[in-house]
């Protein structure tokens, strides 16, 4: 019995040293597919250089038509999303009044409105206070869409902004320079001029 113990004991002690020796392998395993890898990648590389001349020549061939391939995939690619942007741009150009237009239209009506009262012979104050209202509530409708009138007569001659139709002798040297009256009003856009307006300058 006691050596049959001193076996078992012997054997117990050993089997930790068989663990750890199976862990190390474990870890070595990554390492060594790796390395089998870059074998395998080392020994097609030679096989491409011992292959024979057609060989070689048709494996450049496979690879020519592969990248050929690809490289008609990204030029149909890239005409699609041109044409894709190009009719985004003109869908753009051709409604992006759209929303402006709309709100112009109840301004329409209004006008059409005070045209049947003209035309029944309604009462001249009524008709000019709402015209007065519809020039309102289109200079309102503008300005929301920031679109300002230009700032003219009694300002000096700005060539930016104005746009000098004729010129009159002024009548004081402080009018000399000077916008004497408007014709046609300007407006900006953002700050940018929509129209220029057109004035008499003093001289």
């Amino acid at each position: 019995m006691g050596k049959k113990n001193k076996k078992q004991n012997k054997k117990q002690a050993e089997e930790p040293e068989v663990e750890v020796m199976q862990e190390e392998v474990n870890e070595q395993e990554p390492e060594l597919q790796v390395e089998l890898d870059e074998q395998e990648q080392e020994q097609g590389d030679e096989a491409a250089d011992q292959a024979s001349p057609e060989e070689q020549i048709q494996l450049l061939k496979d690879e020519l038509e592969k990248e050929k391939k690809e490289y008609l995939f990204l030029m149909a690619d890239f005409d699609n999303y041109r044409k894709r942007t190009l009719q985004e741009k003109q869908d753009l150009i051709k409604n992006g009044g759209e929303k402006v237009l709309e709100g112009i239209l109840p301004v329409v009506d209004d006008i059409e409105r005070a045209i049947d009262a003209i035309a029944q012979g309604g009462d001249l104050d009524s008709l000019k206070e709402g015209v007065d209202l519809i020039h309102n509530k289109l200079i309102n409708y503008l300005k929301s869409n920031n679109v300002k009138p230009i700032e003219s007569t009694g300002e000096l001659f700005d060539t930016d902004f104005h746009e000098a139709v004729t010129t009159f002798p002024a009548s004081t040297e402080d009018q000399k320079g000077k916008v004497i009256d408007t014709v046609l009003k300007g407006y900006t856009l953002n700050d940018k001029v929509l129209r220029h307006a057109k004035v008499v300058v003093g001289q």
